[in-house]
């Protein structure tokens, strides 16, 4: 394919394979070939594949770890039982393979027993950073959870808040509340009845 505005007669798609592949100086063998001699035919039918490697960037929380006044409900039902508001986030991380109530009993019985959940909890932050890609701040996920518990947990509340979750109803009310939406983005708008002579 030759292109009148590329000079080489290279698409601007070839163009960027052979950017991608300046960069890499193996070819399949293994064996360095130089990249200032490699050229691309338009009519090879057996060019080399292209692969592209996205990384997976981590992202910040949508809010701070001392943000707890932000939403001033889960601030003060995370003070006085953490096990709910912990029972709610461990519910949706799991994705409703646990229920909240059993989260938020085993939270209160570890509390009891050993009085450090925050050994149980700080796993939770940590299988949520991956399923959000959120970056590990302000320190370890268990330093967090073992110095500032009722901040971590209403940290990760307000974080899946904004994502759009509703906290009160688990996960498959959201689910549920999902599709009904999707159901109804999808039907047809009913056609008004005009006038008529």
């Amino acid at each position: 394919m030759y292109s009148s505005s590329n000079p080489e007669g290279y698409d601007q798609e070839y163009s960027d394979e052979k950017h991608i592949f300046a960069e890499d100086t193996t070819n399949s063998t293994g064996i360095p070939v130089s990249s200032d001699s490699q050229e691309y035919d338009d009519s090879s039918s057996s060019r080399p594949a292209v692969f592209r490697v996205q990384s997976r960037v981590r992202g910040p929380w949508s809010s701070g770890l001392c943000d707890c006044f932000m939403d001033k409900k889960t601030c003060c039902v995370t003070f006085w039982c953490p096990c709910i508001t912990f029972g709610q986030i461990a519910e949706i991380v799991d994705k409703g393979s646990t229920s909240c109530g059993a989260n938020g009993a085993l939270y209160a019985l570890i509390c009891c027993v050993i009085c450090c959940p925050s050994l149980y909890s700080c796993f939770y932050r940590s299988k949520m950073r991956q399923q959000y890609l959120l970056r590990e701040r302000p320190c370890g996920d268990c330093l967090v959870h073992c110095f500032c518990e009722q901040c971590a947990l209403c940290q990760e509340h307000r974080e899946l808040k904004t994502r759009g979750f509703d906290m009160t109803i688990g996960w498959h009310g959201n689910v549920e509340q999902r599709s009904r939406g999707v159901t109804a983005a999808m039907k047809a708008p009913e056609k008004e009845a005009g006038m008529s002579r």
